[in-house]
C-alpha cells in the first residue's frame, strides 16, 4: 500500500500559481472595501459615486471617491475560498488596504440584530485559512487597521462588541454541537469569510479588518433571522459610513 502524505503546507513554500495582473486589467485603489451581499454594494456606490462596474471573476468592482480619496467597491465575495481568490487579485492590481464588511449570526445572547462586530480575530472552521497559515487557529486583523475601526466605532449610537468570530465553510451545517462548541470559546458570532482574509492579508503583507453587522441570531440554538428588520438596516447604513470613513483616514494614519 502506498504511504499518505500528511505533511503540512510550509507557509513560505513557493505556489506554482502566483497571482498577476494581466495586460487588459486596469489597477484598482489601494483602498478597497470588499462586501458579501449586494445591497451592501449598491448602497456603497450610490454614497460614493461609483463608476461602471468591472468584474474579477464575475465579482464586481467600481471605483468611487469617499472625502476626495478613490476607494473601490467589490462585490459579491461569498464564502472563504471565493473571497481569498478575489483578495489575491485585488493585491496584485494594487490593493493595501482591504475592509471586509458583512453580516454575521450572533452566537451569545448579549449580541442581537442591528448590534455591529468588531471582530478581535476569526476561529478558523475553514477550509482556505490553513493553506496561508496552517499554525494559526484564530488568524488576526492587522493591528492598525482595527485600532482604527476600534477608535471609530467608539462613538456609533448603536451597540457594539469586540472580541472573536467563528469562521466556516458551510452555511447550512451551523449544528448545534458547533455552535455549542464556539459558544464556550467566546465567538460572538458566525461568517464565512474573514478567517481565511485576515490569513491572506498577513501572508501578503497588507491591512486586512473585518466590520460585522448582525443580521440573525443563533444563541438559543434556533435561527432569528432579522436581515428585513428596521434596525438592521439602520446598523447597516451606520457600519457602511463607518467603513468609508475608516478607509479614508487610513492613508494618512500612523496607526
Amino acid at each position: 500500500m502506498p504511504k499518505t502524505d500528511n505533511r503540512k503546507p510550509k507557509t513560505l513554500e513557493k505556489a506554482i500559481i502566483e497571482p498577476a495582473p494581466e495586460p487588459w486589467e486596469a489597477p484598482v485603489s489601494p483602498r478597497v472595501i470588499m462586501t458579501f451581499a449586494r445591497p451592501d454594494y449598491h448602497f456603497l456606490s450610490r454614497q460614493t459615486q461609483a463608476g461602471a462596474p468591472r468584474y474579477i471573476w464575475d465579482c464586481a468592482l467600481r471605483e468611487g471617491r469617499w472625502q476626495g480619496r478613490p476607494l473601490t467597491i467589490t462585490a459579491p465575495a461569498v464564502g472563504a475560498p471565493y473571497a481569498v481568490m478575489v483578495l489575491e487579485k485585488l493585491i496584485a492590481l494594487g490593493a493595501r488596504l482591504v475592509l471586509a464588511l458583512g453580516w454575521c449570526g450572533s452566537l451569545q445572547p448579549q449580541v442581537k440584530v442591528g448590534h455591529l462586530a468588531l471582530p478581535t480575530g476569526a476561529l478558523a472552521g475553514d477550509g482556505t485559512s490553513r493553506h496561508y497559515d496552517p499554525t494559526a487557529p484564530a488568524p488576526a486583523p492587522d493591528p492598525g487597521l482595527f485600532n482604527l475601526l476600534r477608535q471609530n466605532l467608539s462613538q456609533a449610537p448603536v451597540p457594539w462588541h469586540s472580541g472573536m468570530v467563528w469562521t466556516t465553510d458551510a452555511f447550512y451545517r451551523e449544528t448545534v454541537e458547533l455552535v455549542r462548541h464556539y459558544q464556550v470559546l467566546g465567538a460572538l458570532g458566525v461568517d464565512l469569510e474573514l478567517a481565511a482574509l485576515f490569513a491572506a492579508g498577513a501572508f501578503r503583507g497588507i491591512a486586512v479588518a473585518g466590520l460585522l453587522v448582525v443580521s440573525d441570531e443563533l444563541a438559543d440554538l434556533t435561527w432569528k433571522p432579522g436581515y428585513r428588520s428596521a434596525r438592521f438596516r439602520q446598523a447597516r447604513d451606520l457600519a457602511v459610513r463607518l467603513a468609508l470613513d475608516t478607509a479614508a483616514q487610513w492613508e494618512n494614519s500612523n496607526v
